[in-house]
């Protein structure tokens, strides 16, 4: 039982520094790569790796590259659905698009993203993603498979039901009429 107590350590010593500065620097980087691989924590994905914003924008930014062309439609259906979402101003948003397509060309994966949406995010609010993801897909005019095949991934991944994912395909087309 021995070890199991913390030893006193008196003020102005030696290992006090020590202990005072481990507890400044916080876990140490082995300890957050095996909080990150028993997933008690989301791996890091930058400076902005708290932003709901980032991780919704990237989402969208991603949607918008699967059919290879990420053309000016997308980008402005991607700026629209933000600024609506979130209240930004032109110049916070047209920011935000820049940084998430900086983080999604320099990233493979999705989990930083759909963990913080899964997180912060109710259902009702997730669904409401994925109505966007859909718009995105649709803004182009032509839904590319891969474009499908990422929504209902990412559907899945933030646990959004197939029924409410098909009610925001049908919303996101509705939408789209009435836009014409």
């Amino acid at each position: 039982m021995h070890g199991c107590r913390r030893r006193l350590v008196r003020p102005g010593t030696a290992a006090y520094i020590r202990t005072q500065r481990r507890e400044r620097q916080g876990p140490s980087m082995l300890q957050r790569l095996l909080n990150v691989l028993n997933g008690r924590e989301a791996p890091g994905i930058g400076a902005a790796a708290n932003d709901l914003e980032l991780a919704v924008a990237a989402l969208l930014v991603e949607a918008a590259r699967m059919d290879d062309v990420f053309g000016a439609d997308e980008r402005s259906a991607i700026e629209s659905l933000l600024a609506r979402r979130f209240e930004l101003s032109e110049d916070d948003v047209t920011a935000l698009v820049d940084e998430a397509q900086r983080k999604v060309e320099s990233s493979a994966q999705y989990f930083p993203y759909t963990s913080r949406v899964t997180r912060e995010l109710e259902c009702e609010q997730r669904a409401e993603i994925i109505e966007m993801l859909w718009r995105v897909a649709f803004a182009d005019g032509v839904l590319d498979p891969h474009e499908d095949m990422l929504i209902r991934q990412i559907a899945g991944l933030i646990h959004v039901p197939d029924r409410e994912r098909g009610l925001a395909r049908q919303r996101a087309l509705a939408a789209g009429r009435q836009d014409d």
